[in-house]
């Protein structure tokens, strides 16, 4: 049994993580944290918590004491000392922010406005999407989760770009995120009379996830890419839409592009490639570590048309935290991660 610790345990990834550890059948787990509301118990926070978990918050330190695993759900540029503090406790440490996300300190530097106090920990973490990077995890001790964003484009120009099937440097991002993207935290944009009934793109050409999107897409194209990325928010309360545009290399019939990705993504259990004429659909993910992806091709521009679903708080953060903490500590990869989304 796997002993794990979530420190900032009240934030919307961090309660998610709870509510897939509590019935993860290999997982105890042995404490949680929360600066806000230490000394409270979870279910105070959350009272769809009550009588079945009434763990009391307590402070960082002791959930390292406590954990095989700790996870971490905080606002970058807190992590580098709780990584340390664990790493020479030999605890895996999981980041669900972004401080071991990107691999140069000159862009976290640039898109984060910090720098790496202690790049020893940086060069022994690991970045993974699992279906992309399971190989890395296997000497694992700093993972850093990717984003969701990341997660959902990554996984949908894959095969494309490793096949050589699209232009590289024609690629245009279209994204949209439920409102728990934003985090638990109060703003303007996400107060309830701004957002509801509403629908707008945000931090056009400016989003923090961009370098961390062009890093995974470089690495999966063998050179260096920039990308357009503009990401919107819907009026709901999780998941994200992305659609991605990008010119074919060559002749393809769209037949031929969905078995290549069928193929590719194979022996993945969180990856469902959707038939010919089938489009994606948020809610058909809602609630669970799937990731849907659907193929169009528009053979006026000789572009193919990809669109991706998945469920921000679960594949795209929570989920997927999981899904790396199962391959790293041997447990089997679908283990907690078994949800079935809801119909409707």
């Amino acid at each position: 049994m796997v002993k794990i610790g979530i420190i900032g345990a009240t934030g919307y990834a961090g309660v998610e993580l709870l509510r897939i550890a509590l019935r993860h059948p290999g997982v105890q787990v042995a404490a949680l944290s929360s600066v806000s509301f230490e000394g409270k118990a979870i279910s105070e926070v959350y009272p769809n918590l009550k009588d079945i978990c009434g763990e009391v918050l307590a402070d960082e330190d002791t959930v390292i004491e406590k954990s095989d695993v700790v996870f971490a759900s905080l606002p970058h540029g807190l992590c580098e000392p709780l990584a340390k503090k664990c790493l020479a406790k030999d605890v895996l440490f999981i980041d669900l922010g972004a401080d071991f996300r990107l691999q140069e300190e000159a862009d976290y530097n640039e898109w984060y406005g910090l720098s790496y106090n202690e790049p020893a920990l940086h060069e022994a973490s690991t970045y993974c999407i699992p279906e992309l990077h399971r190989e890395a995890l296997k000497t694992a001790k700093i993972i850093g989760n990717p984003g969701c964003y990341p997660t959902s484009i990554g996984l949908a120009l894959a095969p494309a770009l490793k096949d050589g099937i699209v232009d590289p440097n024609s690629i245009i991002i279209d994204s949209k995120s439920g409102v728990t993207g934003a985090g638990r935290g109060l703003t303007q944009t996400t107060h309830y009379p701004d957002c509801n009934e509403a629908f707008s793109p945000y931090k056009i050409a400016a989003h923090r996830h961009t370098p961390e999107i062009e890093q995974t897409l470089s690495e999966l194209a063998g050179q260096k890419l920039f990308v357009t990325f503009v990401p919107h928010l819907l009026p709901v309360n999780r998941g994200i839409v992305s659609t991605i545009y990008a010119s074919l290399k060559g002749q393809a019939e769209l037949d031929e592009l969905i078995a290549a990705y069928q193929a590719f993504y194979h022996d993945e259990p969180f990856v469902r490639i959707l038939d010919k004429g089938k489009a994606v659909n948020l809610k058909n993910v809602r609630m669970s570590n799937y990731c849907d992806i659907s193929l169009h091709l528009d053979p006026r521009t000789g572009r193919l048309i990809l669109v991706s679903a998945i469920d921000n708080m679960v594949k795209g953060a929570a989920g997927q935290a999981i899904q790396n903490m199962n391959i790293a500590c041997g447990l089997p990869e679908t283990s907690g991660l078994d949800m079935i989304p809801p119909a409707f």
